[in-house]
């Protein structure tokens, strides 16, 4: 009987979701999975409180995807980003009042490295940055695990802030900055991934081998070092280039229990509460005034922005999605030997390959592992092709090799070259229609032997495969912008811009 008076009186009394017999408020909260180790400290905080709050714990993109205004099915929302929610809302067009909101914590997403392999990342210099760890990557010296960015905030998180840096901006990441998919080198590196960041710690934990780090939050990759999982701790590396902070916020869904919520919140915030949450968790309070766990680096450099456009979002998941960027691409460079390019021009495109081979400043865009080369050197007619596949440094010197000749030609058949290679990609294509492939073409004069380019547009605009032009020198500007754009292309003036920086504006593009 006694239990049935009070589940009634739970019934009638709806502002307060209590608990049989016991007299404490319950409340529902929707929750990132890897918050269910905050256990102990909710547990404190009902004895003192009289609020007990009930974790549904999912992946946070999966969460923030199944909050719809005047649809939540949670008194509360306890995300470690709602980011992703907040864009949600904006593209949605939604104008009523937004959820209360309070960040109760913060832990930076970092990389945890296994210890001869964070040697070999520092060799370059004692600060390493996403730009070395994609250059090692797509190299194939280094094996990654990194959570589903779809699904995961962890793994979103890691994906923007690895594109932002690779966009060299210092900014919100805008539509433009990945209208060419950069990070293909840095996805190659990737061997385990999971739904979850939770997921993610087990699956690596039971690797004895295989895989070499771990992108997550610092937290977690501190609890895991100290776990005992692991043969060795994992060396946590903090990107000089910047990182992505999860600030954890508690977000009130049901303005009815405002009063618990705010009681929530005050005891959530007081100093003692942080610093039993850092111990525990190894999070970072945001309190003022609470000293820092001695296990958590006193700095972590920079912070970067989350896009504050959707589309960006948008189009990072459709590249890490896309299977086409799963399989390595194929480039087929059409590259002008005339006699004009003798001297300081030639010498400026050799350097600019070695900077692609991995021996400059070109990490984000690099050759990468598996990656098909074709490479066309033409004049008036084509004088040599080869194809390369990248499979580490004995073929990337064959590919410089390659141009190193010193087989110049008297004229230029641009166009005629152009054409070639479009039956090379169709070649491809029929072989391998699921292999991407994309056409650069780099020349520093005009056309003046070979088909002209109407009679080239006439025939290959519908081809399906993009052509990237490189305006170098005395070339034509408006002509090679024409035959760019007519293939679903663009061009880049390397006369405005060193000849690397132009080809590495247009790497990754497709």
């Amino acid at each position: 009987m006694r239990r049935l008076l009070a589940a009634a009186l739970c019934t009638v009394l709806a502002a307060t979701a209590c608990t049989s017999g016991s007299g404490t408020e319950k409340l529902t909260v929707l929750a990132s999975s890897e918050l269910a180790d905050l256990a102990p400290v909710l547990a404190e905080l009902r004895a003192d409180t009289g609020i007990e709050l009930a974790l549904d714990t999912q992946g946070t993109i999966d969460a923030g995807a199944a909050l719809t205004p005047g649809q939540y099915r949670h008194d509360l929302a306890w995300l470690s980003t709602d980011r992703y929610f907040q864009l949600k809302l904006r593209k949605s067009g939604f104008t009523g009042e937004r959820p209360a909101s309070t960040r109760i914590m913060s832990s930076p997403i970092v990389i945890g490295v296994r210890p001869q392999v964070a040697a070999a990342l520092r060799s370059r210099g004692p600060q390493v940055s996403w730009a070395d760890f994609a250059d090692a990557a797509a190299a194939g010296t280094l094996r990654f695990a990194m959570a589903d960015p779809a699904r995961s905030a962890s793994g979103l998180s890691a994906l923007v802030g690895v594109a932002t840096a690779a966009a060299g901006t210092g900014a919100a990441l805008r539509p433009s900055d990945v209208a060419c998919d950069r990070l293909q080198g840095f996805r190659t590196g990737q061997s385990l991934t999971a739904g979850s960041s939770t997921e993610l710690v087990e699956a690596f934990a039971a690797q004895r081998s295989g895989t070499d780090a771990i992108i997550g939050y610092e937290s977690t990759l501190l609890s895991l070092n100290a776990s005992g999982k692991l043969a060795q701790p994992l060396e946590l590396i903090y990107p000089r280039d910047g990182i992505m902070q999860s600030e954890y916020p508690l977000l009130l869904l049901d303005p009815a229990k405002r009063e618990a919520y705010d009681r929530v919140v005050a005891w959530l915030k007081r100093p003692s509460s942080q610093q039993k949450i850092m111990e525990r968790t190894l999070r970072r309070p945001f309190t003022e005034g609470v000293a820092l766990d001695p296990r958590l680096a006193k700095s972590v450099g920079n912070s970067l922005y989350f896009p504050d456009d959707q589309e960006v979002v948008d189009r990072l998941l459709a590249d890490y999605a896309d299977p086409r960027g799963r399989k390595p691409g194929q480039v087929i460079f059409v590259l002008d030997f005339s006699g004009s390019m003798k001297g300081q021009r030639i010498d400026a495109l050799r350097a600019t390959f070695a900077g692609l081979s991995g021996a400059g400043a070109a990490e984000f865009e690099r050759f990468y592992q598996g990656e098909r080369i074709t490479m066309i050197r033409f004049g008036g007619r084509v004088l040599d092709e080869r194809d390369f596949t990248v499979t580490g440094p004995a073929g990337l010197e064959e590919l410089r090799g390659f141009l190193a000749s010193e087989n110049f030609d008297a004229t230029t058949a641009i166009w005629s070259s152009l054409a070639h290679a479009y039956d090379k990609a169709a070649e491809i294509a029929k072989a391998q229609p699921d292999r991407p492939v994309s056409i650069v073409l780099m020349t520093d004069g005009e056309n003046n032997a070979g088909t002209g380019l109407d009679e080239f547009l006439r025939g290959h605009t519908g081809a399906g495969v993009h052509t990237y032009a490189v305006r170098f020198g005395d070339a034509n500007a408006a002509e090679l912008d024409r035959a760019a754009r007519a293939t679903g292309g663009h061009m880049v003036d390397a006369t405005t811009k060193s000849l690397l920086d132009a080809f590495k504006e247009i790497r990754g593009c497709r």
